[in-house]
């Protein structure tokens, strides 16, 4: 049996090795794409050409999006907890995730590798590039997400339900979870989370979908210039 909690073999490592994505699963190519196109036809063809690939770029360009639901992918992603509240905002995926109620093994952490600035413009955001250049302000993040973890060993050791000691863990404790999503709304995810607008953290996360996915969309990703 395989630990869910290891990335697989199709991964990506996110976040200077903290985090991963890792691609589970995939239905469809992009033959399947044209196809769907111009099924009342009732034709299927097996390998693209150039007027396929025309085809490609004028359903991205004029959002003809339906023959793009039939491709689907799953991911397994390791990221921390509040990346993963912003990935649930969209809810055009389907999700399920390793259980605190359940297990309390492999708990980590993430710790930043750089400390950013509060933007002064925009009231959620940090200032891109920016950098807080002290290491004592990580050792402090390291010690109270191991000092969290602490309290929470020490809640189950008095028989406290594991349901309840996980309120005491931070919201840089790493999750995984499987994601399954059709190739339209993940563009739609891409479009917002590999954008100068979302958080750098997610940001990372949208790249490596891209690289994981370009080699099975060779003319999307070089149309949409992955």
């Amino acid at each position: 049996m395989l630990n869910v909690n290891l990335p697989p073999e199709k991964h990506v490592k996110v976040l200077g090795d903290q985090g991963w994505i890792g691609l589970i699963d995939m239905m469809g190519t992009e033959a399947t794409i044209v196809n769907a196109a111009r099924v009342s036809f009732g034709k299927i063809k097996q390998t693209m050409d150039d007027k396929d690939i025309e085809l490609l770029k004028y359903l991205i360009e004029n959002k003809h999006t339906s023959p793009l639901e039939h491709i689907v992918f799953t991911f397994s992603v390791h990221c921390p907890l509040f990346v993963r509240g912003q990935w649930h905002r969209h809810r055009t995926w389907s999700y399920n995730e390793i259980s605190r109620r359940y297990t309390d093994f492999d708990l980590t952490f993430y710790v930043p590798s750089q400390l950013r600035e509060q933007s002064k413009s925009n009231r959620q955001a940090s200032v891109e590039g920016s950098s807080i250049k002290d290491s004592e302000l990580k050792a402090q993040i390291d010690k109270h997400n191991k000092g969290s973890l602490d309290f929470y060993n020490y809640l189950i050791s008095k028989g406290v339900c594991r349901e309840q000691a996980r309120g005491v863990l931070p919201q840089n404790m790493m999750v995984t979870f499987w994601a399954t999503v059709d190739l339209s709304n993940l563009l739609h995810f891409l479009e917002l989370r590999d954008h100068s607008h979302a958080q750098w953290e997610i940001r990372e996360y949208g790249k490596a979908i891209k690289e994981l996915i370009a080699p099975y969309l060779p003319n999307l990703a070089k149309y949409l210039k992955w």
